[in-house]
């Protein structure tokens, strides 16, 4: 256990192109189903796992929150994860220190289990499968069918907004910005598995008067591209003329924001289209990454200011548009 532990500091900093790190956790047993499924969360979003600490309940706190603890002389509130997502467990024995969006959080959970490197083609969307709007998509854990295991990884974000709500913006804060003109019948593509990030970015985009294309996954985003591509070629324009900036997170499942930058960059026709990474996996090195993939910008999430601050500016210096 302890040496599970340690793994999250030695290998958080890990910056792959299309693969990822993801902490398997358990929660106790499903109180609808009966049966004890394995949990995910990116390594990237862990700051540390602890055996759980002194926990000081809070009078008047939110449903689902034990209370707050003093996490190396910072307060922080501690969430509940079993009832969250409506697990018994025999014990609340490990603590998931969080950084989200620029804010940190507990999770209290049963136990870990591992660390295991995936490839984002690996995990495949949540969106329509029976699984709750906790889940943002499924991991596949094993070598062989014999051995395949599933993990359900946690959408954070909509958890943190269902049970501390009060923290987070929602995507109608936008201060007055300038407007941004994109030429006649070109969209803005976005890419975010998340339901929650989707509605904020959409309220931005609608703020901002740009008109959007909206899709859940890297991959999605591309055969979207590959299309928009098409259909400026037989109107004779080049797709920058089409598609005036891609928006993208970084964690999605089949195909991870990086790869989907790289691809666009790297493609002769797609490459002068504005590319900005908007992510809750804040910090230099992510940056750093990004830039060396070709982005032409990177925001974390949830600051609606910053983003439409960061859309302009990329759509301004690529010459697509105009203030």
């Amino acid at each position: 256990m302890s040496h599970v532990l340690q793994e999250v500091d030695e290998r958080s900093n890990l910056a792959g192109t299309n693969k990822f790190e993801l902490l398997i956790f358990r929660l106790g047993v499903d109180q609808n189903s009966g049966t004890q499924e394995l949990f995910g969360i990116n390594v990237f979003k862990v700051r540390e796992a602890l055996v759980m600490p002194v926990i000081t309940p809070m009078p008047g706190a939110p449903q689902h929150v034990m209370g707050v603890a003093n996490i190396r002389g910072q307060i922080i509130p501690v969430i509940d994860l079993p009832a969250v997502v409506g697990c018994k467990p025999t014990g609340r024995n490990i603590l998931l220190v969080t950084e989200y969006e620029r804010s940190i959080h507990g999770f209290a959970v049963e136990e870990v289990e591992e660390i295991t490197r995936l490839e984002w083609n690996q995990v495949l969307s949540a969106e329509g499968a029976a699984v709750g709007g906790m889940v943002t998509s499924l991991a596949r854990l094993g070598e062989n069918a014999d051995e395949m295991r599933l993990a359900l990884v946690l959408d954070v974000e909509q958890i943190l907004r269902q049970v501390l709500p009060t923290r987070f913006k929602g995507g109608d804060e936008l201060s007055p910005i300038e407007a941004i003109s994109i030429p006649q019948g070109s969209v803005i593509l976005y890419a975010d598995d998340s339901a929650v990030a989707r509605s904020q970015i959409e309220k931005t985009l609608t703020h901002l008067k740009l008109p959007f294309i909206g899709t859940k996954t890297g991959k999605e985003a591309f055969v979207r591209l590959q299309q928009l591509e098409q259909e400026a070629k037989i109107a004779g324009i080049p797709a920058c003329q089409k598609i005036a900036l891609v928006l993208t997170d970084l964690e999605m499942p089949e195909m991870d924001g990086f790869t989907l930058t790289r691809q666009i960059k790297e493609s002769d026709s797609l490459k002068e289209i504005p590319v900005v990474i908007h992510s809750s996996l804040s910090g230099s090195a992510n940056e750093s990454h990004a830039k060396s993939v070709g982005a032409d910008g990177y925001v974390a999430k949830f600051m609606p200011d910053e983003l439409a601050k960061a859309i302009r500016k990329a759509i301004l210096d690529n010459g697509n548009g105009q203030g």
